[in-house]
This record gives structure tokens, C-alpha cells and sequence, in this order.
């Protein structure tokens, strides 16, 4: 009888940027102070991009070149490539496939997804369908975000969470069990108005106005977004645990979005998890968007051991949001 083939992060990569925002800098450049925003956030510093000449493809390309050559696996391997991004480099270009062609992966198809802070899921998840269907063999997916494009470092109210980062798997067939299980995803436009970036688009496109109104930068509600992230996040994980017919007491890990302290521990205290066994790094990197998940799994890697189960979890703009297990595999 032939095993059911699924799919298995074998490799991770990640990058972010040298330059160093700390809540100290951030002091002097609006009215806060570091205290508050460790205490409301749990942030300490940000990584930015300071280079005027690199953008978010060239820190998935940095990430991705980590990933290759800690796997030793060639790029003309790879088969396919998905960038999960709400900071492209261009509006009518994908990212990936200026990220292929940066990379030398010329024998891959390449393709941008933009749920914003809850892409890397549905990257991830897209990625893995593609290598369970038997059709490609290695799929690489990234999250990556320069939201310093996108912060107007004269509100405080957002200019103290975002910071810059990618972060790359490697997706590959497994018949051992492991890999990719179950993911359960939530999508609410009505909450579009709480968290987006006005212009830009089709909508509000470039003009001396709008960008005069700042209109082209992340506007957040942030008391709505914080309840709904807690509450989104929690049901979603509930639910990946009720289809698979597992307890929070079968769970090894818990991967949450890192946007907040708060959230994060509100999630894991709603599922009754110990603090222990939910993974944190927001205190160095803040909220970078679609790469906090991966950039965890980068940070933490050594941790994770074969078999664990452990849930994915995220919370975006749209709104958008899901869990998704899976049971830690083999890294190449």
C-alpha cells in the first residue's frame, strides 16, 4: 500500500537588518518612553533597513540564501517559490520573482500572497499543498515586510511596533507522518477599516494629496485589533484542536505572531498553555509582519525536536486569521 505523502518544513533561513531602532532612539523621535513600551508591547528594539538601495526583496533573498546553504540544496532545485508580503518592492512586479532571479532559482515559477500580518500561514499553507499533491518536490515560502516603508515615525501609536525581517522555509514530501496536518483560517472584511494602509492602491492611488495626508502609511485601531487578535487567534487555535481530535496538553509548541506581549500570553493563558511552551522573540525584532512565524522557527530551531505537534498562529489586516498544526520533522 502506498503512504500518504504530506508535507515537511526540512529546512529554515532568516535575515534581519544590522541597524538597530531601541526604544530609547524611539524617545527622541516622538513622545513615549521606554518603559511604556515594554510594558504595553514587550518590545525592546527593531531591526530596520536602513539602506535606501535594499527593499523587502533583498532581505528575502538574504533569508533564503541562509536557508540553501545551512540545507546544502542547489537553487536550480527548487521548484517553486511563494513570498508572503505586504511591503512589495513594486505594485505591478511580484517580489518573487525579482527574489528568483537575485537567488540564481531559474528553474522556479514564483508568486507574492499578501494577507498581511497572517500571509506566512497562508503561504505556508498554499506551499505545502502544492508539494502534498505530488506535483513539486521543493517549495520554498517567505515572509518578508519592510514596514519601515510604511511607519510614519511621527505616530507613536505605530512607530513603536514594526520593525523589518524575512524568514524561509523549505517545504518538502514526507511519508513519516510529519509535516503540515490541518490548518483552520478566518477571513472578515468589515475589519479593513481598523487596520490597513489607505493608499497605494486602486483606491486612493499616489497623489501629491495623499501622500501630503499620509495616507500611505499603516493606520491602525489598536484597541480593536488587540481584542480581536486574542480572540481570533484563540478560537482558531480551539478549533485545529477540536478537527484533529487533540488537547492543549498533546501540544509541544505554540508559534504565535509576534505583535504584542499581551496578545501572545493572552492566547496561550486562554488555551492553557504554559508560558514555557509558547515561543517569544518580539522583544528584539517587534512586529514584522508576515516574517515574525518563520523568523521564530529560525530563532528557536534548536529546540524543536522530531514528532513535536505545535501550532502556527496569526492575526492580520483584511481581517485575517488561523492556526494551523503540524508535527516537527527532520531539518536537513
Amino acid at each position: 500500500m502506498k503512504l500518504k505523502s504530506s508535507a515537511v518544513i526540512t529546512g529554515i533561513g532568516g535575515y534581519v537588518p544590522d541597524s538597530i531602532l531601541s526604544n530609547s532612539d524611539l524617545e527622541k523621535m516622538v513622545d513615549t518612553n521606554s518603559e511604556w513600551i515594554v510594558s504595553r508591547t514587550g518590545i525592546k528594539e527593531r531591526r530596520i533597513l536602513t539602506d535606501k538601495t535594499l527593499a523587502t526583496s533583498d532581505m528575502a533573498t538574504w533569508a533564503i540564501k541562509n536557508l540553501l546553504d545551512s540545507t546544502k540544496v542547489s537553487p536550480d532545485e527548487i521548484d517553486c517559490v511563494i513570498i508572503a508580503t505586504s511591503t512589495p518592492d513594486h505594485l505591478l512586479l511580484s517580489t518573487a520573482s525579482i527574489v528568483c532571479d537575485k537567488v540564481g532559482m531559474s528553474n522556479a515559477w514564483a508568486t507574492d500572497v499578501n494577507a498581511a500580518c497572517s500571509g506566512f500561514l497562508y503561504a505556508y499553507t498554499l506551499g505545502s499543498s502544492l508539494v502534498e499533491g505530488g506535483r513539486y518536490k521543493k517549495v520554498i515560502v517567505v515572509g518578508a515586510d519592510q514596514n519601515s516603508a510604511i511607519i510614519n515615525y511621527k505616530d507613536r501609536n505605530t512607530c513603536i511596533l514594526f520593525g523589518d525581517g524575512a524568514g524561509a522555509v523549505l517545504i518538502e514530501p514526507t511519508t513519516d507522518g510529519t509535516g503540515l496536518i490541518d490548518s483552520v483560517f478566518k477571513t472578515e472584511g468589515k475589519g479593513r477599516e481598523h487596520l490597513l494602509v489607505p493608499g497605494g492602491g486602486s483606491k486612493v492611488p499616489a497623489t501629491a494629496e495623499s501622500v501630503a495626508a499620509n495616507k500611505h502609511f499603516i493606520h491602525q485601531d489598536g484597541r480593536v485589533v488587540f481584542k480581536a487578535a486574542i480572540n481570533g487567534m484563540t478560537d482558531t487555535c480551539k478549533a485545529v484542536l477540536e478537527r484533529n481530535n487533540l488537547t492543549i496538553d498533546d501540544i509541544n509548541w505554540l508559534i504565535p505572531h509576534q505583535a504584542n506581549y499581551r496578545i501572545i500570553h493572552a492566547v496561550g493563558d486562554h488555551l492553557g498553555l504554559p508560558a514555557e511552551r509558547v515561543k517569544v522573540n518580539i522583544e528584539r525584532y517587534g512586529n514584522t509582519t508576515a516574517a515574525t512565524i518563520p523568523l521564530c522557527l529560525w530563532d528557536f530551531k534548536n529546540d524543536f525536536k522530531y514528532n513535536d505537534n505545535m501550532i502556527l498562529t496569526a492575526f492580520g489586516a483584511g481581517f485575517s486569521w488561523g492556526a494551523t498544526l503540524l508535527k516537527w520533522g527532520k531539518l536537513r
